[in-house]
């Protein structure tokens, strides 16, 4: 039972150190390419391609190659993309809960995002609907004080 516990443990070892790993990756990428000289490397190697088009011929070959290029780095960046998209939504989504926990609103809020769009609807509905007749209420209290203050204005007058 002990040789099963450790091996389980090791297990999850390397299962968090392939994803540490793939987070650091990703999260580098990420730096990497939302850089000016980045962009402006990518530009500079599409220019060369099209610049290099009249000495290949225009062939199938020459736009091969671009586009075959193009589609791996694409498909690639996609996956690490929506890694860091996934981590930084739920960073978000935590501390948005924390806040929530922590102050007097209402903590049903704490995890919605889990549920189906249909029920999120129906919650948004309700807090809308909540906030019109508090926005109502606002504005009857607001009269009903400027006619208080109007008759005291009068009455003292």
């Amino acid at each position: 039972m002990a040789k099963l516990d450790v091996m389980r443990r090791k297990a999850r070892g390397s299962s968090m150190s392939t994803s540490r790993w793939f987070t650091s990756f990703s999260n580098w990428v990420a730096q990497v390419t939302g850089r000016p000289i980045t962009f402006g490397f990518c530009l500079l190697v599409i220019l060369v391609w099209a610049f290099s088009g009249p000495f290949f011929g225009f062939s199938d070959t020459w736009q091969l190659i671009v586009n075959t290029g193009t589609t791996i780095i694409t498909f690639l960046m996609v996956f690490l993309i929506q890694n860091t998209q996934n981590r930084d939504g739920a960073a978000i989504q935590a501390k948005l809960d924390e806040l929530i926990r922590a102050s007097a609103a209402q903590n049903v809020f704490i995890g919605i995002e889990h549920l189906t769009q249909e029920e999120l609807d129906e919650i948004r509905a309700k807090c809308e609907a909540k906030a019109k007749a508090e926005t109502a209420a606002s504005r009857a209290e607001a009269a009903a004080n400027r006619k208080a203050a109007h008759a005291a204005e009068k009455a003292t007058s």
